[in-house]
């Protein structure tokens, strides 16, 4: 569990658990003020005995705020009140003297109870036959908003807000007590950090960026005093909404400052004169709120959401996890480059445009750590969907279901509950990867054939059937020879790697993608996979199981690695409000930061080195140790990137799906394009190079400058 933290003000309620003696002669001097009439001092000393005595320990809930990795650039916010600490020195003086003024001027003479305000309220009360007005101190409105956030129940939260003597005398007890082991400022603190001012802002803080987006330390005496007016009635006084009544009661509260003589007349009379203006920020509050002009951070966004739900650091299950979320007050920096993610984004829709039935994104992932650098794909994250063009899926259209684009809140991309696509011959990695982790060489040959009978039983009639065995055939007849594990990966020949998986095994090759990341997203392939059938899924090493560019993009960084798989993160570092790195316990006792890679070795350095350099083949950029043959199927790859560059292509039967996957030693990433709303639908032949340039053109710009590294050769060893 996460190093829990109590807010400052929340963090001395517990020395409430002692009593201030000479408090009790200013309670009971206010009794016969609070209470009804007739009920006697006696009766009502009795009832305030018996009254709490402390204030309950309680966390008060504080914004998280959610960075790009510069550390800077702000993606959203998470919050159930919009609301961040923050101390009383770094607050205008102008803040404190208007809330003095409009609340309690004799705050910094009385002892938590102003009696003769009471004793006027009660005469003025009386007169009116109606509660006309208040006596509550500072101090007494802090009890009261520290009772309300402590609340349990909803009857708590009623009673602690609602207009009976017995909470009057509870505020009058504690605000006594706290009194007695608080000083004014410490008060004063809590008091500006808890307050509601309307708008979703929680704290002066929060109201100063909602109302004039500005830091508290600059607000001017115009602008504290339209503050401090909010704080009786924040609907009543509204500056955006109540004008007029605003301008009234900051006036009453500048005013008020120059009775007590805070400011001069003259600077009075100047202050009322002044219009408020406004300059109003609408808080980001979650992924669907994300700037206007970076929708395409949702993505991310998301699918950071739905890391941290899955965190042990921060609750024991997603909702306790996502409360934690709204109410920790932390201060996140993910790993999301907004200039690589705004290049990427640009790539994709200048390629394929936000209003094709066809997704197309990419996904870059750091090897070693398994950071998500950027996602991007040709929607726009967005709730409203109601201008969305026809569903590809005619049973969908037939029932009124709109289609994915241009707008979409699903994880396209991966990081959620979608199911994915078919990746084609991306998986063909895998097998190769069991193959060697099994003590095959590089050079372990087989004559392919253009088409194949394996030894792998399917239903006759299906799809690559001849009776009731599988029966694969190559995309090419130029692919038909002896293959070895260069020649097979480079030219992508379908009948070597069926043969290669029938020699290892096809549950191998699925063991081998699972601890590579790969989830099954379907109950289909979650069947095939199956301990008891994976050895029967022969069409699995042609990448017949969903999946998703964030699975692949981070598999691939694994290879990238040398073997070092680590789970995909959105994340470089999570602080509380105190500054503190979150940290947790892990299963074997060591402590470590929430936000630190999860990493585990999968295969040996040679093994990683080995595959990679037959992804040398596919790129162009030719093997150390291997010959690649004449021809590769990803050829252009290495010349747009203009480094050492690895990858796979792959395209799925009848091009429903068009896949590349890359990787240097520093990035990898992975890219696709299909119809999310209609997987049957085809993407064509002709976008076939799309996913390849989206993947070397986002390479090619993150690595800009950077210097050129070369992946290591595997050991001769391996070879042959």
């Amino acid at each position: 569990m996460v190093q829990r933290f109590l807010s400052h003000f929340g963090r001395y309620s517990g020395v409430l658990r002692t009593g201030v003696l000479g408090g009790a002669a200013i309670a009971l001097a206010s009794l016969p003020l609070v209470v009804p009439a007739g009920l006697g001092v006696m009766k009502a000393s009795q009832i305030y005995q018996a009254l709490p005595t402390q204030l309950r320990d309680h966390q008060v809930g504080q914004t998280s705020y959610v960075y790009a990795n510069d550390g800077k650039t702000l993606i959203t916010m998470f919050y159930d009140e919009h609301r961040k600490f923050v101390p009383l020195s770094t607050v205008s003086p102008n803040v404190t003297q208007a809330v003095l003024a409009a609340e309690d001027a004799r705050f910094y003479q009385h002892m938590g109870v102003d009696v003769k305000s009471i004793a006027r309220a009660f005469l003025t009360n009386r007169r009116e036959g109606e509660v006309a007005q208040g006596a509550s101190t500072l101090t007494m409105q802090y009890v009261r908003m520290s009772l309300r956030d402590s609340a349990r129940t909803p009857e708590e939260a009623i009673q602690a807000t609602e207009q009976t003597p017995e909470r009057k005398l509870t505020e009058i007890r504690l605000a006594i007590k706290l009194e007695g082991h608080w000083s004014k400022n410490q008060i004063m603190e809590g008091y500006l950090n808890m307050a509601y001012f309307g708008h979703r802002a929680y704290g002066i803080y929060a109201a100063s960026q909602i109302y004039f987006s500005k830091e508290p330390k600059d607000l001017t005496l115009v602008e504290a005093a339209t503050l401090a007016g909010l704080v009786k009635a924040p609907s009543s006084f509204d500056p955006a909404n109540q004008p007029q009544a605003a301008l009234d009661r900051r006036n009453y509260v500048i005013r008020r400052m120059a009775e007590l003589k805070e400011i001069t007349p003259e600077q009075a009379t100047a202050a009322t004169a002044s219009p408020i203006k406004l300059k109003l920020t609408e808080p980001s509050h979650d992924c669907s709120s994300v700037p206007t002009a970076h929708r395409d951070w949702g993505f991310f966004c998301d699918f950071f959401k739905s890391w941290w739900s899955q965190q042990a650091a921060f609750g024991t299950n997603p909702n306790d996890r996502m409360d934690e979320l709204r109410t920790g007050g932390y201060q996140i920096v993910t790993s999301l480059d907004p200039k690589l993610q705004a290049f990427s984004e640009q790539d994709v829709i200048s390629r394929e445009p936000l209003n094709s039935k066809l997704a197309y994104g990419n996904v870059v992932v750091q090897p070693g750590t398994g950071r998500v650098i950027s996602m991007a794909v040709n929607r726009v994250y967005s709730l409203d969907q109601s201008g969305n063009g026809a569903n590809s899926d005619p049973y969908k259209q037939a029932a009124g279901i709109k289609g994915s684009y241009p707008n979409t809140v699903a994880p396209l991309l991966g990081g959620g509950n979608i199911s994915g696509y078919q990746a084609g011959s991306t998986f063909k990695m895998f097998t190769m990867l069991a193959a060697l982790d099994s003590g095959m060489k590089m050079s372990k040959s087989f004559y392919a054939p253009q088409r194949y009978v394996s030894q792998y039983v399917v239903e006759p009639g299906g799809p690559a059937a001849c009776g009731n065995r599988w029966c694969p055939s190559n995309a090419s007849g130029s692919m038909t020879g002896k293959q070895n594990m260069y020649t097979g990966f480079g030219k992508s020949v379908n009948t070597y790697f069926v043969q290669l998986e029938q020699a290892v095994g096809a549950d191998k090759a699925v063991r081998m993608a699972e601890k590579l990341g790969l989830s099954w997203h379907n109950d289909v392939d979650r069947s095939l996979a199956s301990p008891a059938r994976a050895p029967g899924w022969g069409s699995f090493t042609l990448g017949v199981a969903d999946t998703t560019p964030l699975e692949m993009a981070n598999a691939y960084a694994t290879v990238a690695a040398e073997g070092m798989y680590c789970k995909p993160s959105p994340v470089m570092s999570i602080k509380a409000p105190t500054g503190e790195e979150i940290t947790y316990k892990a299963k074997d006792g060591k402590t470590l930061k929430a936000a630190d890679p999860q990493c585990t070795r999968v295969f040996s350095q040679d093994v990683g080195r080995a595959a990679t350099d037959a992804a040398r083949c596919v790129t162009g950029y030719k093997a150390a140790k291997g010959s690649c043959g004449d021809w590769s199927t990803g050829s252009i790859v290495y010349g747009l990137v203009g480094r050492p560059v690895a990858g796979k292509t792959g395209t799925t039967d009848n091009t429903q799906a068009a896949w590349f996957v890359g990787f240097t030693p520093d990035l990898a990433a992975a890219s696709f394009i299909a119809d999310p709303d209609n997987t049957r639908n085809a993407a064509t032949d002709g976008n076939y190079n799309k996913p390849l340039e989206a993947v070397a053109n986002s390479l090619r710009t993150a690595l800009e400058g950077k210097p050129v590294r070369d992946f290591n050769p595997p050991s001769t060893a391996i070879l042959d």
